[in-house]
């Protein structure tokens, strides 16, 4: 069985079609969101992964997508299930923002605790009788 393209896979459009909207968004595709692997890298990546073996007569370098590429390509396809992906992601932003918010809350209150604690552990004159030793 041939495996699915990422394009098939995950956005339910054909990998030309994926292709087409890179080429004309690539401005949204900086070298640390997509890259074209060489020859030789092309080459070690059929070695080594037998599942991509179709790769092997291919005349063309396949594209490479980081975690940022992938989440932008859903911004640029118009299947239906890249427009879900899109809006899954946003939200996830979303949740990702009000969790660090969440933690900075959390983290004003544990300072204030730890300050309480701080003072509490300062030195402080002794209660109750002295007892006079020097006699």
């Amino acid at each position: 069985m041939m495996p699915r393209s990422l394009a098939l896979a995950m956005y339910d459009v054909p990998t030309k079609a994926l292709k087409q909207q890179v080429k004309r968004n690539i401005e949204r595709f900086p070298d640390d969101f997509m890259f074209e692997l060489t020859k030789n890298e092309k080459e070690e990546l059929v070695t080594n992964c037998d599942r991509l073996a179709m790769l092997k007569h291919s005349s063309v370098n396949p594209l490479a997508f980081t975690e940022q590429g992938v989440s932008m390509l859903s911004s640029v396809l118009r299947s239906e299930k890249a427009i879900k992906i899109n809006i899954e992601i946003m939200r996830a932003f979303a949740r990702y923002r009000a969790l660090l918010n969440e933690n900075e809350e959390l983290k004003k209150e544990i300072m204030k605790l730890d300050a309480l604690h701080q003072q509490s552990n300062e030195p402080r004159n002794p209660a109750g009788f002295k007892i006079n030793t020097n006699k």
